[in-house]
């Protein structure tokens, strides 16, 4: 966790997007065709939307159709600068899915490819069907907050002839000490991001974008993930980690003066098919959990640098208060210790790099000898990942005080572009350019 952005490492300080009872950038599902006009808008706002040009939606609507919550009506644009699924709030449902291109496919077929995926996303985000054989898992749910997100891995490029399109920043990540990777599951071609307050929702949207594939693309692999469920709390307030912490406190603001330079790629960027996207650092982070509970109360706090009931910086204050490193305890001992894992991921002890967090939380049962298999999903986002993620883990990876408690299995790295437009798919300016 960085103590500016998602957990680089484990329960980082540094940010998970605070959790909230709806998705940033998300307005509520109006009436329209397909399956809003079936369940109505209870709980919504009162924003109307149109219909989804195109879209093929479900039969007329019961008499009695149940509405929905404003949970189950909260719809996410898709057709928007930056692609969904990266300032929203944290969903409470998540899937990453990483692709390979089948033999013999190519620039052509990828193409073709992304367009079936922008227009499933579309209709989804919009609480439709997916399309004519839609398997209507997701029939009497609405929108929940869904996104849907797609990035290029640094392989897509030579598969499809597009080497001299492929980024700098996406070059490959530098080992570091802690990995313990296993590559079957650690990048690929093309990458899917999938987040919903629904389970339903979301497991809909996978079976979609897994049936639109084809014989185009086979999984690579694929990983579930979890978050608190938007409402569970009277209050929006900082998500927890499986460890129990306070996870992304620190993590940057939509609203602050310097979040887009961070985040995305600027439109006069390079390449131009990157104008307005970003970069995505995917890893699968097992919490060693049996050997982190052992720990007391105060070692844990020791290890982050922040109190495990409010997420208060152990130099004292709120959860916002900025942190004083300098503070000493009465027998001269510095209140945040020099190797606390809040300490180690301010950006201000990082020539200012940052990430945005967005991870979910996994479980993948319990091994046979009774070790449960559980741990962060962690996603961060970057205008840059050798200005962002690469500089904060060479960083822990010299002696961060969590490391020992924690072990990355996974990873990846990925170019999403910016948003499609109207009319367009994502990385149409890529493919068709």
């Amino acid at each position: 966790m960085a103590e500016q952005s998602i957990p680089v490492a484990g329960p980082e300080e540094s940010g998970s997007v605070e959790e909230s009872t709806s998705a940033a950038g998300g307005v509520p599902a109006g009436s329209g065709i397909s399956r809003r006009a079936l369940l109505g808008t209870a709980g919504a706002t009162g924003l109307v939307l149109g219909a989804a040009g195109g879209a093929v939606g479900y039969a007329s609507a019961p008499a009695a159709a149940t509405p929905l919550t404003s949970v189950g009506s909260t719809e996410v644009m898709f057709h928007v600068k930056h692609q969904p699924g990266i300032t929203e709030g944290l969903q409470a449902r998540g899937h990453l899915v990483a692709f390979d291109l089948a033999a013999g496919a190519g620039r052509k077929e990828a193409a073709a490819l992304l367009r079936r995926w922008s227009q499933t996303a579309r209709r989804l985000m919009a609480g439709e069907a997916s399309g004519s054989d839609d398997t209507d898992v997701a029939r009497d749910a609405g929108p929940s907050s869904l996104t849907l997100t797609f990035g290029f891995g640094h392989s897509f490029f030579a598969r499809t002839g597009l080497e001299k399109q492929r980024p700098v920043a996406l070059d490959p990540l530098p080992d570091f000490s802690s990995d313990q990777l296993d590559r079957s599951r650690s990048n690929g071609d093309l990458w899917v991001q999938i987040g919903a307050d629904d389970a339903l929702v979301a497991f809909h949207a996978l079976r979609a974008i897994q049936k639109d594939a084809g014989s185009t693309a086979k999984v690579r692999w694929q990983m579930n993930g979890f978050n608190r469920t938007p409402g569970a709390t009277a209050h929006p307030m900082t998500a927890r980690n499986l460890m129990g912490q306070l996870d992304g406190t620190r993590n940057p603001k939509p609203g602050e003066s310097d979040f887009d330079r961070r985040i995305f790629v600027p439109e006069s960027g390079t390449p131009a098919w990157m104008a307005n996207g970003s970069y995505a650092v995917v890893r699968r982070i097992r919490m060693l959990l049996d050997d982190w509970e052992k720990l007391s109360l105060g070692a844990q706090e020791d290890v982050i640098g922040r109190r495990k009931a409010n997420g208060a910086a152990l130099s004292g204050g709120t959860e916002t208060t900025p942190m004083n490193l300098e503070k000493t305890d009465a027998k001269g001992n510095l209140a945040v210790p020099i190797n606390a894992h809040a300490r180690i991921t301010r950006p201000d002890q990082n020539g200012g790099a940052a990430i945005l967090r967005r991870p979910f939380s996994y479980h993948d049962g319990i091994d046979a000898d009774g070790v449960p298999d559980a741990g962060l999903l962690f996603v961060c986002w970057q205008a840059d990942p050798l200005r962002g993620f690469v500089p904060l883990q060479r960083k822990l990876d010299r002696g961060d005080a969590l490391s020992p408690y924690i072990r990355h299995e996974s990873s990846g790295l990925f170019a999403v572009p910016g948003g499609a437009a109207e009319g367009e798919y994502v990385g149409q300016g890529l493919l068709e350019g």
